[in-house]
């Protein structure tokens, strides 16, 4: 059983879209509101400890740059979420957990399961794949990430997005999940203002939402 069994599984909300879609902006703007706790995957390798002994399996893997297997992944979010509901900046019982970045794939979305409880799955779609690359490029150069510049790379980041990522959202609309509107596709190609209205709306018609907000606490 993970560490993280003992708080039960959090209500999660899964901001999910192609690189340059905005799931990101998305997150922290929810992450603002009281009761949503946003937590991308970025966050959890920033705080990882490299002297503990799973810190030290992710480095054997990233130092060769190799990918990160998804079992260690999970590990190092049950790890960093653990953590966050101890020092009660995520507060289980009363808070959403919005999540972006994470799960990036099928097998990690079944790891997680026992985790997570999916109330919804933003998917921020951009059909125009030269609009992403204009938004990575311009990201890029505004983080002073040259390399990440470079129009093969963003062309990388898509296609693994497509072969790797994006079969999670038939995940989410199949088995248990099948016959609830668990996925809302969203238009990521409008203003980011637009977008927050769109996820913003949908959110509060979440029977889920309107329980958590009838407590008051």
């Amino acid at each position: 059983m993970s560490e993280t069994r003992q708080f039960g599984r959090f209500r999660t909300i899964l901001m999910f879209g192609a690189p340059g879609s905005g799931k990101g902006t998305q997150g922290k703007v929810l992450g603002t509101i009281p009761r949503f706790h946003h937590m991308a995957c970025g966050d959890v390798f920033r705080s990882l400890d490299t002297r503990t002994s799973l810190g030290q399996e992710f480095v054997k893997y990233s130092s060769r740059g190799q990918l990160v297997p998804d079992e260690v992944t999970v590990k190092l979010w049950r790890v960093n979420i653990h953590d966050r509901v101890i020092s009660h900046n995520f507060k289980p019982d009363i808070d959403f957990l919005v999540l972006d970045g994470i799960p990036r794939n099928v097998e990690q979305a079944r790891l997680m399961e026992e985790d997570i409880e999916v109330v919804q799955v933003f998917h921020l779609a951009c059909p125009d794949r030269m609009e992403l690359a204009r938004r990575l490029r311009k990201r890029a150069l505004k983080d002073n990430r040259f390399d990440d510049a470079n129009e093969e790379v963003i062309q990388h980041r898509i296609k693994t997005y497509e072969e790797e990522s994006k079969p999670i959202l038939e995940y989410y609309s199949q088995g248990k999940y099948a016959g609830g509107q668990f996925v809302t596709d969203v238009d990521a190609s409008h203003v980011p203002l637009k977008v927050v209205s769109d996820v913003v709306n949908r959110l509060i018609q979440l029977e889920a939402v309107k329980l958590v907000e009838n407590l008051r606490v």
